[in-house]
């Protein structure tokens, strides 16, 4: 299933203690609609308060449906800041997590003198002008396979901080700034912490000789704040094309976002 949700109300997707996680509310619904408790696996578990356009996840169940019925009747359990974009049976060797080949996310910035009510829950709120030219000679400097143990969480349980990020831009379209992430897999909070620190950058503040004594400080404290996560949402997941997963048409993300 391709899975769509605002994670403002959400403890982020994983099942939580303390709070709900977006993982509770679709196996409950997925298990009302296949008769039996249903157990989700996830391509990436994202952080409280992040979004997401193309999450997808897997299930087994003995339960026959059509890919229609699965869809429609999941909906309808859910509520309106989650959604299913599609449903698709896979083979057994398909695993959402395991099978994925790359993970993309986009991070959203209004950057205007004057804050705005409507998009406070979708954007990053920066008063003051940032240049996006330098943010993306920043970016460059992250691109390919680096230790990224300054760019993730102190809580982060990766056995391994190496990670490849395939591409990172960062394109201005007026007050709005959108920067655009794409990696083989992400450590927690990485992505926010690397926007965070692109932003001291774009604010003039740091420069790029900063970021590379950053990254090979390999030190959280090292690195820039972490961005609020209301800004960011995970955008797609690619997969091997034999499993033929669909994709979906984000070329009006921005549009939803707004």
């Amino acid at each position: 299933m391709g899975v769509e949700y605002d994670g403002n109300a959400y403890n982020g997707w994983q099942k939580q203690n303390v709070g709900i996680g977006i993982q509770t509310i679709v196996e409950q619904s997925i298990s009302e609609v296949a008769n039996s408790k249903t157990e989700i696996v996830c391509a990436g578990r994202t952080d409280a308060g992040v979004h997401a356009r193309g999450q997808i996840i897997h299930y087994d169940t003995n339960a026959k449906r059509t890919n229609y019925e699965w869809q429609t009747g999941v909906n309808s359990h859910l509520p309106d800041d989650i959604n299913i974009n599609f449903t698709k049976e896979v083979t057994e060797d398909f695993h959402a997590r395991f099978s994925a080949t790359n993970r993309a996310y986009q991070y959203f910035i209004f950057n205007s003198r004057n804050r705005s009510s409507l998009l406070r829950d979708r954007f990053w709120w920066i008063r003051d002008t940032l240049d996006e030219s330098l943010m993306q000679e920043g970016a460059k400097i992250l691109v390919g396979e680096h230790d990224f143990n300054s760019f993730r969480a102190s809580s982060c349980q990766a056995s391994s901080p190496i990670r490849t990020i395939k591409n990172l831009d960062v394109q201005r379209n007026d007050q709005f700034l959108i920067i655009s992430i794409k990696a083989n897999a992400f450590l927690q909070k990485m992505v926010r912490n690397i926007v965070g620190s692109l932003v001291h950058i774009g604010l003039g503040k740091k420069t790029n000789d900063w970021l590379i004594d950053v990254l090979e400080a390999r030190d959280r404290k090292r690195a820039g704040i972490t961005a609020p996560s209301h800004g960011l949402c995970l955008i797609e997941v690619d997969y091997p094309k034999n499993y033929e997963i669909p994709k979906i048409d984000n070329r009006d993300i921005f549009m939803h976002m707004v």
